[in-house]
């Protein structure tokens, strides 16, 4: 009996050593503070400063951010060492608690008119997510803004479909007294269609009086929305020089219809060929250059008859052989370009040959 009794206490040994060793030490209560975020950005348009970020998921002991207190929005001139009076608040986010996945925030903020009067001042940025309990782990990254001052958008702003694209019109004028010394002034135009594709600047030139550009890089047969804002450049030593865009114009909506034909051929010469061979009249004539040319046509007259055409799809160069010629005969020739879309040009001058 007491052989069994040391049996069992030696096998039970080995069991008391486990479960001793599955007991973890204590862990500290968390603080359940949001991690900063650390993606701030802000965009500045006319006298509005957009800003956005990412919501904290994981508190600063990487513990999942569920509950979160209104975000702190802090505004200063330099850099921010603490939010002091926040400049607004949104209100808290709750976190999705699904891995991967990003939550935005944003804030508008606007520039008074008194605050605009430096190009080499800025102002500084930075957002504060607190707890419920109002703690916070500190500030965001910290983004800087000019406070340059920004131009009314161009006035009557139009665009007019044209053969070489959409043509676009606008006055420029910079009030008297308002502009900056370090900054001058320049109209950007931006396209967008509307098809989803995103915007395009089509072009940006020096701000001042009656100005106009044309926008050549369209698609037939698309609609576009344009804008014009003005832009303010502000020269920094050693550094590319920094824009700060001005409000757009109200958006020009302009359907590109393409009804205007190719420009007519020029040039125009026949030459028979005949003497051991059938009878041939050879034509050539100056290619036409426009982006959308399809090709051309042929026109051929005799005895001052209506016109015929020749060919029956268009010709890819500017060159025709007419083989159904004729002895003793006078033949008026005339050519004409066709773009993608069917548009035929005007007759060239004609050409006349004879036929022995």
């Amino acid at each position: 009996m007491k052989i069994l009794t040391a049996r069992l206490l030696v096998l039970g040994a080995p069991l008391l050593f486990l479960g001793c060793a599955t007991v973890a030490p204590p862990q500290p209560p968390s603080l359940d503070l949001p991690k900063p975020p650390t993606d701030l950005r802000a965009v500045r348009k006319g006298d509005r400063v957009i800003l956005t970020w990412t919501v904290p998921t994981v508190t600063t002991d990487r513990q999942a951010a569920r509950n979160l207190g209104p975000t702190r929005i802090c505004r200063g001139l330099g850099e921010l060492k603490e939010c002091g009076t926040p400049i607004g608040k949104t209100p808290g986010r709750l976190s999705s608690g699904k891995s991967g996945r990003k939550i935005a925030d944003s804030y508008d903020d606007t520039l008074l008119p008194e605050m605009q009067n430096d190009p080499s001042s800025f102002l500084t940025y930075a957002v504060e997510v607190p707890n419920p309990n109002g703690r916070s782990a500190g500030l965001s990254n910290q983004v800087r803004v000019s406070l340059a001052r920004v131009m009314p958008p161009p006035a009557d702003f139009q665009a007019r479909v044209t053969g070489r694209g959409i043509e676009l019109s606008w006055k420029s004028e910079i009030p008297a007294g308002s502009a900056q010394p370090g900054a001058h002034y320049e109209v950007r135009v931006n396209r967008r269609a509307l098809d989803g594709s995103g915007q395009t600047i089509v072009g940006q030139v020096p701000a001042g009086g009656e100005q106009g550009i044309t926008d050549t890089s369209i698609e037939w047969e698309k609609t576009y929305e344009y804008r014009a804002e003005t832009v303010t450049v502000i020269d920094q030593a050693n550094k590319a020089p920094l824009e700060v865009e001005g409000d757009d114009t109200p958006a020009v909506k302009v359907y590109a219809d393409d009804v205007f034909p190719p420009a007519v051929p020029s040039g125009l010469q026949a030459v028979f060929s005949g003497p051991g061979q059938k009878p041939f009249i050879d034509l050539v004539w100056a290619p036409v250059t426009d982006i959308d040319l399809a090709g051309y046509n042929v026109y051929r007259s005799e005895d001052e008859t209506a016109p015929v055409k020749l060919n029956s799809e268009p010709l890819k160069t500017p060159a025709y052989r007419d083989s159904s010629v004729s002895s003793r005969k006078q033949y008026a020739y005339s050519v004409t370009s066709v773009d993608l879309r069917g548009n035929e040009s005007a007759r060239s001058e004609p050409a006349s040959e004879s036929v022995p």
